[in-house]
């Protein structure tokens, strides 16, 4: 009976799909428009096959060791640096619930032509009940509806692109502003990057080794790198300045609608989902349900003041986060074998973590193509084995 809760890697590779069927996956392709066409496809491909790689080698510890994702930080960062890491994701989480909310929220008033203030908070209240009441039968075997959601907003989206390419005759347009092809591959792998402390919330739950790592890859690539083509395709053939212009330029208000309605609620419920599990980490005698209506309550709330143009800041900051964070857990967990979860704190993987955000930072003053987070990786695994080599402590030798 209990292999039949499992998730199957048909199952992972649905639910990860999903979690890329977004707005925010489509507006961000659409910032990599300057770079054109040709150039615009490598960066996606390159960004998500570096991104899912290191998601999916995230995940495959939570199948092992049967834990979620903040739970499996222990052990490299020990206790408290695992409930630190806990509430940076819990504000990353709720700031992904508020721009999820916002995003659909003005796509809405865009198709039906309402951009009144007041209609736009009440959408995102709306919005915010949905999610949560969503959330709360999700955890209750509303998984089988989620996938046909997948399925059907596939479907969607692919006869979108059709439409978006064949009434434009493929004609290319050029998007001004200045971006390099570093700036763009940092585009390109903060989404994946964004799922790492959520990742193992479901691939725990997995079949087998190779379902979790290979069903949450590929899901995740797929539908993510479909929507960033759709946002950079939108940029590029209708020069449009966001998916819902491209909407209404086609004429499909309704099935827009539920494009975007249905994108932002199955995406966003796995925001919610995770930060509940993420407060749990650090008071687990709480209640799931009351969280989930607290975190759908504080997005909704944030999501009426965010200022969504600060978009490009807060992926710089995930990034410079959770690149470095898993770096050090990845080293640890995959390279060490060390256990440090009945540990306080782990104050090398702390201090390694620490200075790759750092390195972050001055990677993206250089503007290199290489971009910021394989260097701030590098720096935080080198730092971490040389800290590990100096301070780790080592049995005493056996004396006669």
């Amino acid at each position: 009976m209990e292999n039949e809760n499992k998730m199957k890697t048909s199952g992972l590779f649905l639910l990860w799909a999903d979690a890329a069927i977004s707005l925010a996956e489509i507006m961000t392709g659409s910032l990599i428009g300057p770079l054109g066409l040709g150039k615009g496809i490598a960066v996606i491909i390159i960004g998500h096959v570096i991104g899912c790689l290191i998601l999916a080698a995230t995940g495959l510890i939570g199948y092992q060791k049967k834990t979620s994702a903040l739970q499996s930080s222990r052990f490299a960062f020990g206790r408290f640096g695992s409930y630190l890491i806990s509430i940076l994701n819990i504000v990353q989480l709720i700031g992904w619930t508020s721009v999820m909310l916002i995003q659909c929220s003005s796509s809405v008033s865009d198709i039906f032509d309402q951009k009144s203030g007041s209609v736009c908070i009440l959408t995102v209240i709306g919005l915010g009940i949905l999610v949560a009441v969503w959330v709360l039968f999700a955890s209750k075997g509303f998984q089988h509806i989620n996938n046909i959601a997948v399925i059907l907003l596939v479907a969607l989206s692919l006869v979108i692109l059709i439409m978006m390419i064949h009434n434009h005759q493929g004609a290319l347009t050029k998007v001004a502003g200045p971006l390099s092809f570093g700036a763009a591959l940092e585009f390109s792998i903060a989404m994946p990057l964004s799922w790492l402390p959520l990742i193992s919330d479901y691939t725990m739950n997995a079949k087998s080794g190779k379902g979790a790592f290979w069903g949450s890859l590929i899901g995740y690539f797929a539908g993510s790198a479909f929507m960033y083509f759709i946002g950079l395709a939108a940029s590029l053939f209708t020069n449009a300045a966001d998916f819902t212009g491209v909407l209404v330029q086609l004429g499909v208000g309704v099935v827009g609608l539920v494009v975007v309605v249905l994108a932002t609620v199955t995406t966003t419920y796995l925001d919610v989902y995770s930060a509940a599990m993420s407060v749990l980490n650090i008071a687990p005698k709480l209640s799931k349900q009351l969280l989930i209506i607290l975190v759908s309550g504080v997005g909704t709330v944030v999501a009426i003041f965010f200022p969504m143009d600060h978009y490009q800041t807060f992926l710089y900051a995930i990034d410079s986060v959770f690149a470095p964070v898993f770096a050090v857990v990845l080293t640890d967990y995959f390279l060490l074998k060390g256990d440090h979860s009945h540990s306080v704190l782990n104050w090398r993987a702390l201090v390694s973590a620490a200075v790759g955000t750092a390195v972050y930072y001055v990677f993206i003053q250089l503007d290199l193509p290489i971009g910021s987070t394989i260097p701030s990786m590098i720096i935080a695994f080198v730092l971490y084995l040389v800290l590990h080599a100096l301070f780790e402590r080592k049995p005493k030798a056996l004396t006669e």
